[in-house]
């Protein structure tokens, strides 16, 4: 064996001696760990999980297209399209939205060859009974779209760009909710 094999050799056993030094050192914290970690929808030892919860909240009416596209969305993710009954839980969502249209690429004539659509979504759980409010945050979503000639091509693309900001709000805001409740259990 060359001296720099031989080099190579206790570079390398004196690396996996590191590794398993500080892979024990680790071991305790490692292992406490794994008690605080639960599945975000998993079913908690008292009560029903994330998921049935979610179900159960009642979502307020949104104002607007966009508004309606978020609260269908949250609905549908929620209880599968069946509605929520705010009853079981107590708990109320309610949502009010920012809307803005930016234009973008400016042509030297003036007109937009795209735009940003932008919606700002605050939202608050409250409680039924006590009407104290139990969770807040504010959701962000931005969709471009591409300006055409065509009227109806313009419209239609600003509509995608919406449904698409509202899918992006209704997952951001479903799963902070179910983070919540699965502290909460």
């Amino acid at each position: 064996m060359s001296s720099a094999e031989a080099g190579k050799a206790r570079m390398s056993r004196r690396s996996l001696v590191r590794g398993l030094s500080l892979l024990l050192a680790a071991a305790p914290a490692l292992s406490a760990c794994s008690e605080g970690f639960k599945p975000l929808y998993g079913v908690g030892s008292s009560s029903a999980g994330a998921e049935g919860r979610l179900a159960r909240v009642d979502y307020a009416p949104i104002p607007g297209r966009v508004g309606q596209r978020i609260r269908n969305e949250l609905v549908f993710q929620g209880t599968g399209g069946g509605g929520g009954s705010g009853d079981a839980l107590g708990h109320r969502l309610e949502i009010a939205l920012k809307e803005s249209l930016t234009s973008a690429l400016v042509r030297v004539d003036g007109e937009a060859a795209s735009q940003i659509y932008a919606v700002e979504a605050s939202f608050r759980l409250l409680d039924v009974n006590s009407k104290k409010v139990i969770f807040q945050g504010t959701s962000f979503a931005r969709a471009g779209f591409e300006r055409f000639s065509s009227v109806y091509s313009n419209v239609r693309a600003r509509e995608d760009a919406e449904n698409r900001a509202a899918k992006v709000i209704a997952d951001d805001i479903k799963t902070r909710l179910a983070t919540y409740y699965s502290r909460e259990a």
